[in-house]
């Protein structure tokens, strides 16, 4: 397959050799696309754009590895850069297989020291840097994935949303959940529980986002898991029409 799409870079200081992390090379199948994103990371935080070319609208990003730690998400976003270019996109899907290259290499779920899940309001930080590029590229929704620990919080296969001030935020959500195991985990009010998460700081800028959970331990990969990431992924997508659901 020839390559489709573009490859930008969000930040430099995030540069990570992704495949020094064994755990996730040793669950990969590396593809034209997935080799050249592991490529960009050691230089920063890769977003692939693709689009279809006629139509740019709608656009949606996917992002994955906030938490470096958190592999499942990861290896399932790598699957579907791979794939997506052998589906009819209709639209734009900006994808961000890893946010934090760095700590994806180290296995960590912070970057110096910072968990990145918390700063996204914080100017200067990776995650800020993510929140501001869904501005420049004028995104219309943000879905990010992790994986949560047995026994943790939320320690289930789930999806977060608010209903304000982002109503459309609990309707992609129970979309999401109606076509999947996953259980709905939805706030009143955006940031409830803790502020500076990039789901939360997308919908009180107005961008109706969701976080997507599947259970997996820290630094492994539970089995199954990266497909069930895999599979919120595509749900999301066909939330907006932007592959079939077929």
């Amino acid at each position: 397959m020839a390559f489709k799409g573009k490859i930008m870079l969000l930040s430099h200081e995030s540069g990570g050799r992704i495949d020094e992390n064994e755990t996730i090379m040793d669950h990969i199948h590396e593809g034209p696309v997935s080799s050249r994103l592991i490529r960009a990371a050691k230089y920063g935080t890769p977003v692939l754009k693709i689009s279809d070319g006629i139509s740019e609208s709608p656009k949606v990003m996917l992002t994955a590895g906030i938490h470096g730690n958190e592999f499942p998400p990861q290896i399932a976003a790598l699957r579907l850069v791979d794939e997506i270019g052998d589906l009819h996109v209709n639209g734009t899907v900006y994808i961000i297989p890893f946010a934090v290259p760095h700590a994806t290499m180290k296995n960590s779920r912070k970057f110096k020291g910072i968990d990145m899940n918390r700063t996204a309001s914080k100017g200067g930080s990776i995650s800020n840097n993510i929140l501001k590029a869904t501005k420049t590229f004028k995104v219309d929704s943000v879905a990010d994935f992790h994986a949560t620990k047995p026994r943790s919080n939320p320690g289930v296969e789930s999806v977060f949303c608010s209903k304000e001030p982002c109503s459309e935020s609990l309707t992609i959500a129970k979309y999401i959940t109606d076509a999947m195991s996953s259980k709905l985990l939805s706030f009143d009010h955006a940031a409830t529980l803790y502020s500076g998460a990039l789901e939360d700081e997308c919908n009180m800028q107005g961008i109706p986002s969701v976080t997507c959970e599947v259970v997996s331990e820290n630094c492994e990969v539970k089995k199954g898991s990266p497909e069930k990431s895999y599979l919120q992924m595509l749900s999301y997508l066909r939330y907006f029409d932007i592959i079939s659901s077929e």
